[in-house]
Order: C-alpha cells, then sequence, then structure tokens
C-alpha cells in the first residue's frame, strides 16, 4: 500500500463535525490501496465525547499520538469556568458573557496564539514527524483545518523533507464567519493574512469542502485547488429506519451559534400557530446540541418557549437516530457575509435520512448548488413563506439514494483520485 500521512487535531473519543470527514477517508481508504498514518494529539480538548467513532478507523490504519499543550487551562481560570467547562467553537455561549473577563481572553486568544490556540504544538510535531518517517516513510500528506496551525507542520515537512503536500480547508482562515470578532490588533491580523498566503502558496494541492471557498482560496493564491464537498455514510443511516414523530418536530441537530439563529423563521412559525389551532397543538422545536442564548432569547420573543425541547449534544450514532424521527429538519446558514461559501456536513447526514428539510440562507450559493434554490427560503422572506413552511411538516420523504455523489465512499474515491 502507499502511506498517507494524515495530521488532524479532531480524531475519536472525539465527537462532533469536525472528527468526521477524515475519519470517514480513513476508513475508506485502503479499499482504494492507501493506507492511512493519522496524526492527532494524545491529550485534546475534547468538547464531545464519542468513543463509538473509533471502532470506524480500519485495522490498516497507524495512529500516531504526542502530547500536546494547549492555553485552555488559563483561558478558563481566566473567565471564571470550571476546570471541566467545555470551551465551545465559533462563539457559542449557552449563557450571557461575563464581561471584561471574557473580553480579556479573547484579546490574549486572538492575538497571541496565531493562527489558533494549538499553535504550540506545531515546532514539537515538525521535531517528531521529522524522526518517525526517516523510519516510516509516507507517499503524501494532508494537514486539515481548522486548527490552521496543523498547516504549518505540513508546509515545514514539505519543506524540509521534499514530501507531496495537500492543504485541506473544513472552514475559511481569515474569511471565517467570526474573524472580525477576534479584536485583532493590526499586527495579529497581517500575520494572520502573511501565513494564510504562504500556506495556501505553497501547498502542492489545496482541498475546500466547497466551491465559493475553492474560489476565494484560489483568489488569494492557491494552486491547484479542487473540491470535495463532505457527505455522508450509508452506514450510519440508521436500520431499520426510525418511525417519524407523531408530533410536528422541526428538529436542528448540531451546534445553533448567534450567527445561525433565525429570527424571522420563529415569528413565521408563531404566526403559523395563531392561524392553525391544530398545528400549534402539535408543533415541536427540538434542539440537538448546544444553542447559544440569543436562539433561545428570540424563540422566547416570538413566544414559542413551549415549544421547545433541548436534548443537548449527543453521539454520532444518537444524533443519526434523531434526524430520522424528524418530521422536518431545520437547516439555518449563518447570517454573515461569507453564508454563500457554507457548506456543512449536517446537510448531507440530512438528506441520507430522507426526511422533509427546512432550509433558511441565501439562495444562489453552495447548499442551493446541491438541492436547488427552490428549497431554500431566504433571510428575511419566512413571513411570506408560512404555508409552504407549515406544509413540510405533512410532506413525503424524498426517494432514497437520491445523493449517492456524497456518500462517504464516492468522496474517498475522489480523494484517491487526486493522489494519484
Amino acid at each position: 500500500m502507499k502511506r498517507l500521512l494524515i495530521i488532524t487535531y479532531y480524531w475519536p473519543p472525539n465527537g462532533g463535525a469536525g472528527v468526521q470527514r477524515w475519519l470517514k477517508f480513513t476508513k475508506y481508504l485502503p479499499q482504494h490501496g492507501w493506507q492511512p498514518v493519522v496524526y492527532t494529539p494524545s491529550n485534546p480538548e475534547v468538547i464531545l465525547p464519542d468513543p463509538a467513532l473509533e471502532r470506524e478507523v480500519p485495522a490498516e490504519a497507524e495512529i500516531v499520538k504526542r502530547p500536546i499543550t494547549e492555553p485552555y487551562g488559563f483561558y478558563k481560570r481566566l473567565t471564571g469556568r470550571g476546570r471541566d467547562a467545555k470551551v465551545h467553537t465559533a462563539f457559542l455561549s449557552e449563557e450571557k458573557k461575563q464581561g471584561w473577563r471574557e473580553d480579556l481572553a479573547l484579546w490574549v486568544r486572538s492575538n497571541l496564539f496565531i493562527p489558533d490556540a494549538r499553535v504550540w504544538w506545531v515546532r514539537p510535531s515538525i521535531r517528531h514527524l521529522k524522526a518517525y518517517l526517516k523510519d516510516h516513510p509516507v507517499d503524501a500528506v494532508v494537514t486539515t483545518g481548522p486548527p490552521h496551525s496543523l498547516h504549518l507542520i505540513g508546509r515545514a515537512l514539505k519543506r524540509e523533507l521534499g514530501l507531496p503536500w495537500i492543504a485541506d480547508w473544513r472552514d475559511p482562515w481569515t474569511n471565517i464567519d467570526f474573524y472580525q470578532q477576534l479584536k485583532l490588533t493590526g499586527m495579529a491580523d497581517r500575520k494572520h493574512r502573511r501565513l494564510e498566503r504562504a500556506v495556501l502558496a505553497e501547498a502542492d494541492r489545496t482541498i475546500a469542502v466547497g466551491w465559493t471557498m475553492a474560489a476565494e482560496l484560489e483568489a488569494l493564491g492557491a494552486k491547484h485547488v479542487d473540491v470535495i464537498t463532505n457527505g455522508y455514510d450509508p452506514a450510519d443511516v440508521p436500520a431499520p429506519p426510525e418511525p417519524a414523530d407523531e408530533v410536528f418536530s422541526l428538529v436542528h441537530v448540531g451546534s445553533l451559534t448567534a450567527t445561525r439563529n433565525a429570527p424571522g423563521l420563529w415569528r413565521a412559525l408563531a404566526e403559523a400557530c395563531r392561524r392553525d389551532p391544530v398545528f400549534a397543538s402539535k408543533l415541536k422545536l427540538r434542539f440537538v446540541g448546544a444553542i447559544d442564548h440569543s436562539a433561545l432569547s428570540s424563540i422566547a420573543e416570538a413566544g414559542l418557549s413551549d415549544k421547545v425541547e433541548r436534548i443537548g449534544p449527543v453521539d454520532h450514532a444518537e444524533a443519526m437516530r434523531h434526524m430520522q424521527r424528524a418530521r422536518v429538519l431545520l437547516l439555518l446558514l449563518n447570517d454573515t457575509a461569507n453564508a454563500k461559501g457554507i457548506l456543512t456536513s449536517k446537510l448531507f447526514e440530512y438528506l441520507s435520512v430522507g426526511r422533509p428539510l427546512l432550509t433558511i440562507g441565501p439562495r444562489d450559493g453552495d447548499v442551493a448548488r446541491v438541492i436547488g434554490p427552490e428549497r431554500i427560503i431566504a433571510r428575511g422572506t419566512e413571513a411570506a413563506a408560512v404555508d409552504a413552511i407549515r406544509a413540510l411538516f405533512n410532506g413525503l420523504p424524498e426517494a432514497a439514494g437520491m445523493y449517492t455523489a456524497y456518500s462517504r465512499p464516492v468522496l474517498t474515491g475522489k480523494l484517491v483520485g487526486l493522489l494519484g
């Protein structure tokens, strides 16, 4: 077998969306004649434990781990959080911020840890991998970000060992939706942008999860840019299928951040309840995962607090069962300037279970390219779509197999085609 070194921060027993992409590539690479060699921290910050995912790592995979030093202990002390508190990404806060402590911690995190809080792992990892690769050579290296600091490891291995290097981008770097919230000094901003351009210029290939991001990366200097979207694993779809709820469950799976909040949708649902008492008696808003306090406030303002059911974070298998039980699945694209380029892995798993889909976001972005603009309600038009929203709860499931191009086995074949 050829050998592919995969450098990733997110790996089981950690769960969540950041794990799925390269766990699934690792699972299916041996079927294409490639042995995955995964380099990952031995002691990462665990936000959502999901040890069951370790069973998906194929026997052919070689796992190499090294400790990482992270500043989260200091961050938690500075913000007054407990040792076991979870540090969410994307500025999600289930409680209101605590004032100056949060602001100071954000400034320190943004300006002293560039590109991110995992930067202390870069130099030790370069030394460790250079020594390891002398006796365990590989044919190519992939780094996946965020955290984008991992790309700096790949760049060094290319420079010093001449290895072919692919940089995989699951999310943007300076174009991420919360970049403007980082309270960066001018010097820090310039360093972020300099490192970003260096990674893009030096990587032999760049992979993006969507077409809009690919165009943006190419404009920043990336060469040989390809799109391999996220997807779904047919083996993850519950079988036998879970029955759909009797109630009108509108289910959101995953983190609901402040930028994904949809006040217009909550008001439209409240109006549907006023028009139709039967609909009102059956409606349930189920949130599977963390939800920002601002979204709960918007729901309360719309008068729907009594419809809310909070499940909280669950493992991946349970998340899939919640998707399959939903009467309607809710996909909220961020209300940010980069919304057109957002193509979350959740979309493909939603599609894999065949339930009706309610999508709020731009009708000319990457999601529209997958499902069609006619299936998307633009922000600000929710009030005019009340009847269409209500009708979804009596909608029929989609036919199975409509989106096989986005299955993980097919996408792994595409990756292998790029590896050569």
